[in-house]
């Protein structure tokens, strides 16, 4: 038994090592785009007069404020969150979407995010053939429940006290503690993999938005190409492949085709 715990602790110890690795390259990552650009004098007068123009219904000037900032290689999820809005109240679903969509992952728990997210993609008129399954939903509840940094820092703590049950059981020999200690580890494991498969998710898994009121799917680049089917502004796609001008996009099952990449903005 002495070696069998031996090796479930050093597979913790790896699995700690691995996520912790996981997580500091995500934070470094925002933090090369975030604290690394400091927020210039002329980039905070930007962001006041965009608020100003929006509050004066002059949504086409503050989108060019919000956009001049986030130019600047900015990631900040407040100032995503308001390109959204603006774009929204200027009747430019698509990019409302797209922005909303971008505000998602830097502020995902934000309650007024997801409710205008949510309101948006209603005006879109696309619906999305392959939902996900409710039952899949219940069975993995934690991952639509919890933000990503909740499940990542579950799993360390779980992980955590499966050691502590561990050393418990290794000095009182103790059935229940033994029992509680690998429920805890069979939980803990759930929110790491959990945690491995947001990371991938997030990092190797493309997706992009519609943005023009209606755009042609096509089999091929050529503009002599077959219309395979048409989608709307707002409209979240895969994306595939990319080349210099044009992206190959799944919508759906067996809705698989070709669009300019003026056409489309990368989430």
């Amino acid at each position: 038994m002495t070696a069998v715990k031996q090796i479930i602790c050093r597979l913790i110890a790896v699995s700690i090592l691995m996520f912790s690795a996981t997580s500091f390259a995500s934070d470094n990552t925002l933090s090369d785009n975030t604290g690394s650009k400091n927020i210039s004098s002329g980039n905070a007068r930007a962001f006041l007069d965009g608020i100003t123009d929006y509050r004066e219904n002059d949504f086409a000037g503050a989108i060019t404020k919000f956009s001049e900032i986030a130019g600047t290689g900015i990631k900040n999820g407040k100032l995503f969150y308001n390109l959204g809005n603006t774009y929204l109240k200027n009747g430019e679903i698509g990019y409302a979407v797209l922005w909303y969509e971008r505000a998602m992952q830097l502020i995902p728990n934000d309650p007024d995010l997801k409710f205008n997210l949510e309101y948006a993609r209603s005006l879109v008129k696309d619906a999305t053939e392959d939902k996900i399954s409710p039952v899949f939903k219940i069975l993995f509840f934690w991952k639509y429940l919890f933000s990503e940094s909740t499940v990542q820092w579950a799993g360390i703590v779980l992980n955590a006290i499966f050691c502590l049950f561990l050393a418990m059981q290794w000095r009182k020999k103790n059935r229940i503690v033994k029992t509680t200690g690998y429920v805890v580890l069979f939980i803990s494991m759930l929110f790491i993999l959990t945690a491995f498969y947001n990371y991938y998710e997030k990092t190797y898994l493309k997706y992009a938005v519609i943005l023009p009121l209606q755009t042609s799917v096509k089999s091929g680049f050529a503009d002599k190409s077959t219309e395979l089917f048409v989608l709307h502004a707002g409209t979240k796609v895969k994306v595939d492949r990319q080349t210099e001008k044009f992206i190959k996009i799944v919508f759906s099952k067996g809705k698989i085709g070709w669009i300019k990449k003026s056409e489309a903005g990368l989430i």
